[in-house]
């Protein structure tokens, strides 16, 4: 882990060194393309970079007032690039100031170990994208008016925030799949969580080419509450197991979004862009509005919310397993190894029950002394 001070420091660009100095080596090479803006000559390179591209400028009503919007294109990868090194480079800041001094204290197991400093990581990342969604959301009308999902598609012009709150989110789920190797991710937990980031990383890129910002936006942010909800559930529960009532919260309100979740997007593919006035499929356009690209979009989101489901009900299912197991109380076995039946007493097999002497031998039995 980076940002840390070792006793005793790995042979250089040896694996262990790589996964110590990693965020080191990040923050070098953001604060190297920072200082790319102070010479003339590398500062038009070094911009593409760090500020959002593709600036489109509109009169309103032929007035001075000017609307500032935003397109994509290829050079968001080089934007996207920079901000995962940032995200590295924060990741590693909450690991070692944070959770690593939590978890000194906590004194967990290996496998806790690994699932708190998970979700220690996510919770931080969704209460501010919630907060930075729920802003957006607030400043649209996509919550009054539900049609604003639908209505002037295809959304190719998109306001500085939600470009830019795009691209924050693609860098970070593209940064969690190397800090899967940098954070030493135990090998049994490395599917499960390359499963969700590959489904967030597809989810939020195609709605960002697909020119469906509104759909995607309204959500991810109740998504990300009720991914909020949970972990930070999890995190009371590793610090103290009797604290489970954020559990409940959460299985209500999952419940909750992944209906809300299938109902806007039934609506959204089923009725809204199926009825608008310019149906049709144009690359320069960004209109994707055809009948395959509608129903392959509507079937991914129902599969993964099918699929969320599922996990769902087998994780509360073994939930209700161990509680039912911890309330049967459990019966006493009686000892019957040494009783013998009366008939067995009759029979004179009465020596198999004497008590063997320290050694393991059997006692003696006194033979009658003739008369």
């Amino acid at each position: 882990m980076g940002l840390r001070r070792k006793g005793r420091s790995p042979p250089v660009l040896s694996p262990e060194f790589v996964l110590q100095n990693h965020a080191d080596a990040a923050s070098y090479l953001a604060v190297g393309i920072l200082l790319g803006l102070m010479f003339e000559v590398t500062a038009k390179y070094v911009i593409i970079f760090i500020t959002v591209q593709y600036n489109v400028t509109y009169t309103i009503d032929d007035k001075s007032e000017c609307v500032n919007f935003y397109e994509y294109g290829p050079k968001d990868i080089a934007t996207i690039f920079f901000y995962m090194l940032v995200a590295i480079i924060l990741h590693a800041v909450i690991q070692d100031y944070i959770l690593d001094k939590i978890n000194r204290r906590l004194h967990l197991s290996k496998t806790k170990h690994s699932k708190f400093n998970e979700s220690g990581q996510l919770a931080f990342f969704y209460l501010f994208s919630f907060v930075w969604g729920a802003s957006i959301l607030n400043a649209e009308e996509f919550m009054v008016n539900p049609t604003l999902l639908w209505k002037d598609y295809p959304h190719s012009r998109m306001l500085f925030q939600v470009k830019f709150f795009y691209i924050c989110q693609i860098a970070y789920w593209l940064h969690a799949l190397p800090e899967l190797y940098f954070q030493k991710i135990r090998k049994e937990d490395i599917p499960r969580q390359l499963c969700y980031i590959c489904l967030y990383i597809a989810h939020i890129s195609g709605a960002y080419i697909l020119n469906l910002q509104h759909l995607g936006l309204i959500l991810m942010v109740p998504h990300y509450l009720v991914e909020l909800i949970f972990h930070a559930s999890r995190l009371f529960y590793f610090s103290d197991e009797n604290k489970q009532k954020g559990f409940t919260i959460w299985a209500l309100l999952f419940v909750m979004v992944r209906l809300l979740t299938l109902t806007l997007s039934v609506l959204t593919f089923g009725f809204g862009l199926a009825r608008v006035e310019n149906p049709g499929f144009s690359i320069a356009d960004g209109n994707f509005n055809v009948l395959s690209v509608r129903i392959s979009c509507l079937g991914a989101i129902c599969l993964t919310q099918a699929w969320m489901m599922w996990k769902f009900i087998n994780f509360q299912l073994k939930k209700w397993r161990e509680h039912i197991k911890k309330q049967i109380p459990r019966k006493k076995i009686p000892n019957t190894k040494n009783k013998l039946t009366k008939k067995e007493l009759n029979r004179g097999q009465w020596h198999n029950i004497l008590p063997k002497l320290e050694d393991g031998a059997s006692p003696r039995i006194r033979k009658s002394k003739p008369v």
